[in-house]
C-alpha cells in the first residue's frame, strides 16, 4: 500500500437544505467540484426524517456523480446550512442525528447562502423566492430578519405577490375593489370563468402553489396595470427596507439571492440596487467552506 491509501485527501461536502429541494456537492480542499446530487425538500420545520432521507439522497446522488462508492461518505466532511436551524430544539435534533459522514458541522441556510455570496468574506444576503428574508454577518454581530413564513410574513416574496393577486382578483369580481387584468389573468392560468374557480384553485394550497402567480403579477404591472403595480411596488418598497435594515450593521457586501431577486429589482429603490453585488459562489460552497474553516479548528 502506497502513501496515497494511507493518508486520503479531505474530501468536503456542502449540503444546502431548502423547503423544495436538497443540494449537494462535494468538493476538494481547494473547492475543485467533484459530484452533486439534488434530492426532495430538507427543511427540518416540515419534518426530520423526510429532511434526513432528503440528505442521504442527495450525497449518495453525489458520491456516484463524483465516480465515488457509498461507503466513501464516511470520508466526507459535512458542512449542513439548513432552515429552521436557528431554533435551538430544531439545532439539537440534528446534531444528535447518527450522520453517515466524517464529521458534520451545522448552520442555517441563511449563514451558507451569505458566505456563498461572497466567497468567505462577510456581508449581508436577502433571499427572494417562495418566501423571503433577510441576513446579514459582521464580525460577531448576526442579524436575522422576517423569514416569518406564509402567509404571516414572506413580505415581497414569490407566494406573497400571488396571494395578493388572488385578494385583488376576488374584490374586482365582486365588485368592491379597483377594475383589475389579474381577474382576466388569472382566469386563464387556471382555466376557469369565474371568482368560484379561482377559490377552487387556491383555497387551502401551500406556498408554492401561490409563488408561481407571481410571474402575473409581475406582467401586468410591466402592462402598468395599476392594482398589480401597486401590489409589486409594496413588496419591492418592503424589500427595500430589509436592506436597509441590514446595511445598519456596515455589511462590506451585499447580494440578493432566489428566483425573484432579478424580476423584483427593477423595482428596488436607486441607493439598494446602488450596494447589490452579484454572488460569487453557491450556498452548497458555502457550507462547505464553513465545513473546512470549523473542522480547522476542531
Amino acid at each position: 500500500m502506497g502513501m496515497s491509501q494511507t493518508k486520503e485527501e479531505s474530501l468536503y461536502i456542502g449540503i444546502d437544505g431548502g423547503g423544495s429541494k436538497c443540494r449537494a456537492t462535494i468538493y476538494t480542499s481547494d473547492y475543485r467540484i467533484l459530484g452533486t446530487g439534488v434530492a426532495g425538500r430538507a427543511n427540518p420545520l416540515h419534518g426530520l426524517a423526510q429532511t434526513f432521507q432528503s440528505i442521504e439522497e442527495s450525497t449518495q446522488l453525489a458520491l456516484a456523480d463524483a465516480g465515488l462508492a457509498a461507503s466513501d461518505s464516511k470520508r466526507l466532511i459535512a458542512g449542513l446550512g439548513l432552515a429552521g436551524v436557528n431554533v435551538p430544539r430544531l439545532y439539537q435534533d440534528i446534531a444528535n442525528w447518527q450522520h453517515p459522514f466524517a464529521s458534520m458541522y451545522l448552520t442555517t441556510d441563511l449563514h451558507t447562502a451569505c458566505i456563498g455570496a461572497h466567497q468567505g468574506e462577510e456581508g449581508a444576503v436577502i433571499i427572494t423566492g417562495t418566501g423571503s428574508c433577510g441576513y446579514a454577518r459582521v464580525a460577531e454581530q448576526e442579524l436575522f430578519l422576517g423569514g416569518h413564513g406564509f402567509a404571516l410574513g414572506d413580505k415581497g416574496s414569490g407566494a406573497w405577490l400571488g396571494l395578493k393577486a388572488g385578494e385583488c382578483a376576488l374584490l374586482d369580481l365582486d365588485g368592491f375593489g379597483e377594475k383589475t387584468q389579474l381577474s382576466q389573468r388569472l382566469f386563464d392560468y387556471f382555466g376557469v370563468n369565474n371568482a368560484l374557480g379561482i377559490v377552487e384553485n387556491l383555497a387551502g394550497q401551500s406556498s408554492s402553489t401561490y409563488a408561481k402567480l407571481a410571474r402575473v403579477v409581475f406582467e401586468s404591472a410591466s402592462e402598468k396595470d395599476s392594482v398589480a403595480l401597486d401590489i409589486v411596488t409594496e413588496g419591492a418598497g418592503y424589500i427595500s427596507e430589509l436592506a436597509r435594515k441590514l446595511f445598519a450593521i456596515n455589511p462590506p457586501r451585499f447580494s440578493m439571492i432566489g428566483g425573484l431577486a432579478e424580476p423584483l429589482s427593477p423595482w428596488l429603490d436607486e441607493d439598494v440596487l446602488a450596494k447589490t453585488s452579484p454572488i460569487l459562489q453557491p450556498p452548497e460552497w458555502g457550507a462547505a467552506f464553513f465545513a473546512k474553516q470549523q473542522h480547522a479548528k476542531a
